[in-house]
């Protein structure tokens, strides 16, 4: 059994929520936010980490469909959420369904450790309510461009980890993976950023090794 860690990084609040973690994915469309999900998943499990998932998109539950097809997780333990306005006001501005529906998951899975939480493709001004979840990621790609860290959007700046996917095409889009790395740095100092390929899973355990030490933590 896994417990939120409140004591081992600082935007967890202890008042906010008392069961299972909540771990939001955020990013723009297309950067590989379910992709991830899907890798996670099942790294995440192998860890004993008993958990759920949310997906959040306009008016659509395709995401939350292709993760039940995948055969990664129980279909009932993925819920979507249709938030009929831009995805980051279910997120940001009034969390109240997706808070709702994550209580509902703990309610019919009293065990549950973790809710990851995923936001329908947004632009770089997607940020999550600490009201909501206990740590977030932002996805980006490198095909989205190299500027993209130093352009300071405030999903790049206020993540906890900020998660740099399809590393593999930077020579195909002239992207220098370098410098997104020193931008990254140099925008969000002592904030951790990762590299990822998600279509292969390359880099995957490092965001699960962050997850786990940052917001989880076995129970003696």
């Amino acid at each position: 059994m896994y417990t939120i860690a409140h004591s081992h990084h600082p935007v967890i609040q202890t008042d906010a929520h008392p069961g299972a973690a909540r771990v939001g994915i955020g990013g723009p469309v297309g950067s590989g936010k379910t992709r991830l999900l899907e890798q996670l998943i099942p790294r995440l499990i192998a860890r004993g980490i008993d958990l759920a998932v949310i997906t959040n998109d306009l008016a659509t539950r395709e995401d939350a469909e292709r993760v039940q097809r995948s055969g990664l997780i129980d279909p009932e333990r993925v819920r979507a959420v249709e938030t009929g306005a831009c995805p980051h006001t279910a997120i940001r501005e009034d969390p109240t369904i997706n808070q709702q529906t994550a209580d509902e998951l703990e309610r019919r899975y009293p065990g549950l450790d973790l809710v990851l939480i995923e936001s329908g493709g947004d632009n770089l001004a997607s940020t999550f309510s600490l009201d909501l979840v206990d740590y977030w990621l932002f996805v980006i790609d490198v095909a989205g461009g190299d500027d993209i860290p130093r352009k300071r959007g405030p999903g790049v700046l206020n993540c906890d980890l900020l998660v740099i996917n399809k590393y593999d095409l930077a020579p195909h889009v002239g992207v220098d993976l370098q410098r997104m790395r020193d931008e990254s740095s140099q925008a969000r100092p002592g904030k951790p950023t990762l590299f990822t390929n998600c279509a292969s899973g390359d880099g995957v355990d490092a965001i699960v090794d962050l997850l786990c030490s940052a917001v989880l933590f076995r129970a003696p």
